[in-house]
């Protein structure tokens, strides 16, 4: 670890406390707005993610211990902590959330060159998207305007949340594609056609995923996907 790492830790840290206090003490009063917001705000951190020298630092300092810390705001916890972030959506909804980000980099950083521990860093953040902002948002926007809904395997969706979800999913993936370019990052010819396919795919898998299962299963498949991509 140099002093880059820790500098970006000490920036990261600070940031997601920022956001839980703001979640938990601000946005109390909707608990279903704080988790989303939390869920949105703290997937910022994929833009973190190229500033550090070695990605296993991102995992032992940083996505293990935030996942550890979520286990014990879920109902499973040996040790009850009340808050309003868990309690308003799936008990073990966060938990994957902070899980897949270890799992990924953890994954992806084992099967990179090894000159290059961060050669496939950018299939994280992308693998990511789906969940930060496509899905974040797409509750958001279904719960007040969705106005035409479905229910696969128990779980009802609506169609307005479903195509915020392939839309922000899309957008956000060129963004962050864009910006993990600029800066650098080994990524493959840019193709808007893969982006969209990959966007589409994502958005059936969170349609057909429930009881927050959705967090591990979309960012592992568009990981796998984004994978292939790069492999072409």
């Amino acid at each position: 670890m140099i002093f880059t790492d820790i500098l970006a830790l000490i920036v990261v840290y600070i940031y997601v406390a920022v956001i839980f206090v703001v979640a938990e003490m601000v946005l109390k009063t909707r608990p279903e707005v704080s988790r989303k917001f939390l869920h949105i705000m703290v997937g910022n951190m994929i833009f973190a993610m190229p500033f550090f020298s070695d990605p296993w630092v991102m995992v032992w300092f940083l996505t293990l211990p935030i996942t550890i810390g979520l286990f014990f705001l879920t109902e499973y916890s040996p040790i009850k902590i009340e808050n309003s972030v868990t309690e308003s959506g799936h008990a073990l909804g966060l938990f994957f959330y902070a899980a897949i980000w270890t799992i990924l980099i953890a994954v992806f950083t084992m099967i990179a060159p090894a000159n290059d521990p961060k050669f496939f860093i950018w299939i994280v953040a992308l693998a990511i998207v789906p969940m930060v902002y496509g899905d974040g948002f797409a509750a958001l926007i279904g719960q007040k305007f969705g106005r035409l809904k479905y229910t696969v395997f128990g779980g009802t969706k609506s169609v307005e949340g479903s195509l915020t979800m392939f839309v922000i999913t899309s957008v956000m993936s060129v963004f962050v594609w864009m910006v993990f370019t600029s800066i650098g990052c080994t990524m493959p010819e840019f193709n808007i056609v893969y982006i969209l396919m990959i966007s589409a795919v994502a958005t059936v898998c969170e349609a057909l995923s429930y009881g927050g299962i959705d967090n591990l299963s979309v960012p592992t498949i568009t990981a796998i996907l984004y994978y292939l991509v790069a492999a072409l």
